[in-house]
């Protein structure tokens, strides 16, 4: 796959986004040093819409996140709905249920706002990606490859499938990440499927790539950057202990297409996709955060959504949050990073 320069779908709305600020009591001063490694710092964090309400919606279970062309925000509810928040406050505009073709729930967790505005959402529960309209409205399907479905269709574990969901440089190309492992690939070796464009904005399956995770630890999503790299999160629980949240910068562009690969054993000459760690989100100040559950820094929780909301010459801001599951041991915290790749 031939990656370009130029990642059109980052550029919309990256002037009114890079504004972004925190709001609430749990917002933190970033005038000193909040290093969390030589390439990582975190500005603030904000835990304004933790256990909030918008026109009878709850809102939380945050999955994935994304810039609208309008230079707002969208959040996506893995509970089958998505927000629309303003880029500074944070404060909900809007709330778009989503359904399946059935009317059915999804399991929405991978997110990217294409060219046109529409909204390319997926479900683990099949795995599926579908593309709604702004309103919700189902407009297209695209194909999955059988090994990547649920079993017993396919291989696939429930609630271990399409997570992340990004376009590559120049919009041609989808790709999706699975969580974890399917069966008979090596444990922590998860696929990651891409889908090129065609003729009215439909998309074929293209190439797959493998990509290793660390121990214990799935990926939870990813997101392009201009030079053809991705940002990858990676995480894991442990009761007791709590979250471990990785930040890795990964390189696709010379790894091996896996997609006539049935099995993925990590000694099969395959080349994985390269990664580099940037940061373990334990070593960041805590700036005051507190956890509701034991942590190894009450700064964690579980982190699940990633966007980079603006790029100069190698250096990102990138938003973060995490799902709180609508549970009461767990927060709905956005967490405010400055990057250099």
């Amino acid at each position: 796959m031939r990656l370009r320069t130029v990642l059109a779908t980052l550029t919309a709305g990256l002037a009114a986004a890079a504004t972004l600020t925190a709001a609430g009591p749990a917002q933190a001063d970033a005038r000193v040093n909040n290093a969390c490694s030589p390439t990582v710092s975190i500005d603030r964090f904000s835990d304004i819409l933790d256990k909030t309400t918008y026109d009878g919606t709850f809102v939380g279970n945050f999955s994935a996140l994304a810039l609208d062309r309008d230079g707002s925000l969208a959040a996506l509810s893995d509970r089958s709905a998505l927000f629309g928040l303003d880029a500074r406050t944070l404060a909900p505009r809007k709330a778009v249920p989503l359904a399946d073709e059935n009317g059915a729930a999804l399991d929405s967790e991978g997110l990217v706002i294409d060219q046109d505005g529409t909204r390319l959402i997926t479900s683990e529960t099949e795995p599926s990606v579908r593309r709604y309209s702004t309103d919700g409205k189902i407009l297209d399907r695209l194909p999955v490859p059988a090994s990547l479905l649920v079993a017993p269709a396919g291989r696939a574990t429930v609630n271990q499938t399409f997570e992340g969901l990004t376009l590559l440089p120049g919009g041609r190309t989808l790709l999706a990440s699975m969580e974890y492992a399917i069966a008979g690939d090596s444990t922590g070796i998860v696929r990651f499927q891409t889908w090129t464009r065609t003729k009215g904005d439909h998309f074929r399956l293209a190439a797959q790539y493998a990509y290793r995770t660390d121990t214990g630890l799935g990926v939870p999503e990813v997101q392009a950057l201009p030079d053809g790299r991705l940002l990858v999160l990676e995480r894991g629980f442990t009761s007791g202990v709590g979250n471990t949240v990785r930040l890795y910068l990964a390189d696709p562009r010379h790894a091996t297409d896996t997609s006539g690969v049935e099995n993925l054993t990590g000694q099969d000459g395959v080349r994985l996709i390269k990664k580099t760690l940037l940061t373990d989100l334990v070593t960041c100040p805590s700036l005051g955060a507190t956890a509701k559950q034991p942590q190894p820094n009450p700064l964690l929780d579980n982190i699940e959504g990633m966007v980079v909301t603006g790029y100069s010459k190698g250096h990102l801001k990138v938003l973060l949050v995490s799902d709180d599951n609508q549970n009461a041991a767990q927060t709905t915290r956005f967490y405010y990073l400055r990057v250099r790749v």
